[in-house]
């Protein structure tokens, strides 16, 4: 299958502590280490080692860090075809702070992702994909709003339609907030997790904030819960799909999500149904957490296979 995504690559600073620090204050990290990162980057290597053909577009600065950003990519063999790179903004950067129950705080800038050009998309690419995939971030500001709404429209209005897969983004709800429902509900397909689907309707259920999204338009959305899995809605069901604990530790969540949407994708594009696509998604998602950094731990079809039969 022939995948085009759309988001962000960065450059993952990632610090383990026993606790999120004061204003003021400066603590020391259990562990500390940096990744490449970015949903964009994450989402095409994922959807790369599970067999298909990617090619995402993003943006890097002309910095040693986007050679760093890009190494996962390049490794698994996504196409760069439309990988930008800007001569003046930086290569985007994330810091990450959690503690062993959960608490999380994050620091990042869009940098060089927010200004990829709409000139540079082709019409062909997106016609001759079998999906596209746009990570929210891209709705929020910048020419790359415009990529990606562009890409959008090109997807639905082909001759045969591209099914379009959105993936919300904490950051991107806290940004935008509800004015990106009339952006995400057209889509075939999309996912979030339970903290951005309550901020995005401005509701404190998740059943209210499903039918919300129901009224606005939304066709199957996928809520991700955690530890409980995830909820696979469309306007005539709603299904808890249970989570699959993988062998071995978790270690760190970063990118888990991020995965999660690859791997829905990947098994929705086979063939499966909903239910058992969130499945192998959540399956996916709970692989991602047994290493440090969103992209460290290279997810197969064996591997999903062996978590699903445990």
């Amino acid at each position: 299958m022939k995948f085009y995504v759309i988001g962000d690559v960065t450059v993952d600073h990632l610090y383990h502590l026993s606790r999120l620090p004061e204003p003021g204050e400066e603590v020391a990290p259990t562990r500390a280490t940096m990744q490449p990162g970015g949903a964009g980057g994450t989402i095409s290597v994922t959807l790369a080692r599970l067999g298909h053909t990617v090619t995402l577009a993003a943006r890097v600065g002309d910095d040693p860090f986007a050679e760093y950003a890009l190494a996962s990519v390049r490794e698994s063999g996504v196409s760069q075809a439309a990988i930008q790179q800007d001569p003046e903004l930086l290569t985007s950067t994330i810091t990450v702070m959690q503690t062993p129950d959960g608490q999380r705080a994050m620091i990042s800038h869009g940098a060089a992702n927010r200004q990829l050009d709409p000139a540079k998309l082709k019409k062909k690419d997106i016609e001759g994909a079998d999906a596209l995939i746009v990570s929210a971030y891209s709705l929020t500001e910048g020419p790359q709003r415009e990529y990606a709404l562009k890409a959008i429209e090109m997807a639905q209005k082909a001759k045969k339609p591209v099914p379009v897969f959105i993936d919300l983004g904490t950051g991107a709800v806290n940004k935008v907030g509800g004015e990106l429902i009339a952006n995400v509900t057209g889509a075939d397909y999309l996912t979030l997790n339970q903290q951005e689907l309550l901020a995005l309707t401005g509701t404190n259920s998740i059943s209210t904030a499903l039918a919300k999204l129901g009224a606005a338009g939304a066709r199957r959305v996928v809520v991700k819960v955690g530890r409980m899995g995830s909820i696979v809605w469309t306007p005539t069901e709603t299904e808890l799909v249970d989570a699959i604990k993988p062998e071995g530790q978790v270690v760190d969540s970063t990118g888990a999500g991020d995965t999660f949407t690859a791997a829905f994708a990947h098994a929705v594009l086979t063939g499966q149904p909903l239910p058992q696509a969130a499945r192998i998604a959540n399956a996916a998602g709970g692989l991602a957490a047994t290493r440090v950094g969103a992209q460290a731990r290279s997810i197969t079809p064996a591997d999903l296979e062996a978590a699903l039969a445990r």
